[in-house]
């Protein structure tokens, strides 16, 4: 069994194709696959080589490893013999209509309300007239003769497919300057680097009939494949989850601080009936089940991905998380804002709040009330015992109690209306810098 990822370096990975790269990963490591990552790298003018290492960056961030990798772009020699076995045969032929011509036919075709499809005009070309084309500078490009009929198969999510050859247009497969296009490339690939199981979206699915004409013109048996389509992701309204890819790209999630795991946990359970659970990158493979996923289109929610981030961070412990701290935070440090942290992005600003510099909003309304606090305030060190002891002779001192008494202190001391304890931060911040927060807070 062998699967594929294979991505075009012309952008940075997003959720939708990640959850392919996911399916596909997770589904050769669970039945003991290999798993070949493709760059898809034959559009010379928008593919990058930054691109194919934010690929192969993001995918390794994952925790996704690939046993091979291809290029397509080192492949040409491959498309080109079988471009010249399809012209042979007479299923690859020249076409010489201009984008003009043929939104012309597709406009007639509507108004005659046929549906628009390739009327196949140059099939009926005659030699001489392809000559006299070809004289006055035109370059052909090339569409494959699909065959009558249907194209059926089991699809390992949508069940028995079909699809209607005779209702789709000749694909072209060779554009004017030489480009042979995904349709034929992507036939060669996985009929030559040993492909057996595709899974991709359903959006590919008359892609899929028509790229089982094609291997059966080449000489290959279609049935070697077998093929899953995933139904489209979508976003929280419900529209297409493409017109946000930019703010869901990997690159900007892992930026933020959100954990690869919670990632692939979410991404492998999206539309299924399994719900998301925080899952190790082993516990992804072994749950991942193709059966499970439903025929209807999956809502992508940030804030569901969010509430898994939260409930594994709060799950960590202080080794599993060290990684994420700044230079010289204790356990005691994890431990007090473990419960307040979504992302680990967030944690550089409560080490601030302990050990750094922060600008606390302006109370001057509770100027008296803040004195009265810095008055009260136990000797140093702080501990554990700290805050009872102080809020205790606050509430003496200044006759106040619940929200009254904690809210000005919590806000003066981080800046925040809700956040950690109190209680566990006062021993790291030190009684000089909440002396200093205090009376920052009524001067500002």
């Amino acid at each position: 069994m062998k699967l594929r990822f294979a991505p075009s370096p012309t952008g940075y990975l997003h959720v939708g194709n990640a959850r392919l790269a996911i399916a596909n990963a997770l589904y050769a490591r669970n039945h003991g696959g290999k798993f070949l990552l493709r760059i898809d790298d034959t559009d010379i003018e928008r593919s990058k080589t930054e691109y194919e290492q934010g690929i192969k960056t993001d995918l390794e961030w994952l925790g996704l490893s690939w046993d091979e990798i291809a290029h397509q772009s080192q492949r040409l020699d491959r498309y080109a013999l079988a471009i010249e076995a399809l012209k042979a045969s007479g299923r690859l032929y020249p076409c010489f209509e201009s984008e003009q011509e043929l939104a012309a036919k597709r406009e007639a075709r509507l108004k005659a309300r046929k549906p628009p499809i390739y009327d196949r005009a140059m099939l009926r070309l005659t030699p001489e007239q392809r000559e006299r084309a070809e004289a006055n500078g035109k370059v052909p490009y090339w569409r494959f003769k699909l065959s009558d009929g249907h194209k059926s198969w089991r699809d390992l999510v949508m069940d028995d497919l079909s699809v209607k050859l005779t209702a789709i247009s000749d694909p072209v497969l060779v554009r004017a300057d030489g480009t042979v296009l995904y349709t034929l490339a992507s036939v060669v690939d996985d009929m030559e680097l040993g492909v057996t199981h595709i899974i991709r979206g359903e959006d590919h699915i008359t892609n899929t009939g028509v790229q089982l004409d094609i291997i059966e013109a080449l000489g290959g048996r279609p049935t070697r494949f077998t093929f899953a389509h995933l139904p489209l992701l979508l976003d929280e309204g419900g529209g297409k989850l493409s017109k946000r890819f930019d703010a869901l790209s990997l690159r900007a999630l892992r930026h933020d601080g959100m954990e690869p795991q919670s990632v692939v946990s979410y991404l492998s359970k999206i539309g299924s009936s399994d719900d998301p659970v925080p899952m190790t990158l082993e516990e992804s493979i072994a749950n991942f089940d193709l059966s499970h996923v439903s025929k209807s289109a999956a809502r992508f929610d940030m804030q569901h991905l969010l509430g898994l981030n939260r409930r594994l961070l709060h799950g960590m412990s202080f080794d599993d998380v060290k990684a994420h701290l700044p230079e010289g935070a204790s356990e005691a440090f994890w431990q007090a804002i473990q419960g307040n942290v979504d992302l680990t992005g967030e944690i550089a600003f409560w080490w601030d709040v302990v050990q750094g510099d922060i600008a606390p909003p302006a109370l001057r309304d509770e100027a008296e009330f803040l004195a009265q606090a810095e008055q009260a305030l136990p000797a140093a060190p702080l501990d554990g015992q700290s805050w009872k002891l102080w809020t205790t002779a606050l509430k003496e001192v200044s006759g106040r109690k619940g929200k009254a008494l904690f809210h000005p202190l919590r806000v003066a001391l981080t800046g925040e209306e809700a956040g950690p304890e109190l209680h566990a931060l006062l021993p790291l911040m030190g009684r000089e810098r909440v002396v200093q927060r205090l009376q920052e807070a009524a001067l500002t």
